[in-house]
């Protein structure tokens, strides 16, 4: 039976979206996107917006390393275990972030993002359930 979605199309999707998704915190934390379209629109103190981004963009950079070793771009054999977990550490990351998106008062982060997140956690389960041939 053919694959509806293979593992690489989801990896580089997964790559894609995270990013856009650096390009986005960046650009809040340059203030030419605001930032209440960002952690539930409850940040108002500029330290906490600066920590909370930062810390938004050491994730994602971790995620894409992460989806780079599960599809093979970074070929280093070690990290594979490393990998395999981080995989299914960003399905569950996901998925709270679901739940956080569809309690979030901000309508854009409701409207846009949760879609998006639940196609990211499709992905993500997809890359999960594919086993590493080492």
């Amino acid at each position: 039976m053919k694959k509806l979605l293979s593992v690489k199309l989801a990896g580089n999707t997964l790559l894609i979206y995270l990013a856009l998704l650096e390009v986005f915190h960046v650009l809040v934390l340059l203030k030419i996107l605001p930032s209440e379209m960002v952690w539930g629109g409850q940040i108002k103190n500029a330290f906490f917006l600066v920590f909370f981004e930062s810390f938004a963009i050491i994730l994602t950079l971790l995620f894409a390393i992460i989806i780079a070793i599960k599809i093979d771009y970074i070929k280093i054999k070690r990290l594979k275990r490393f990998a395999n977990i981080g995989v299914w550490v960003m399905l569950v990351y996901f998925i709270l972030n679901i739940i956080g998106n569809l309690t979030s008062e901000v309508t854009f982060e409701k409207l846009i993002f949760t879609p998006i997140t639940v196609l990211l956690t499709i992905f993500a389960f997809i890359l999960a359930i594919k086993k590493n041939k080492i």
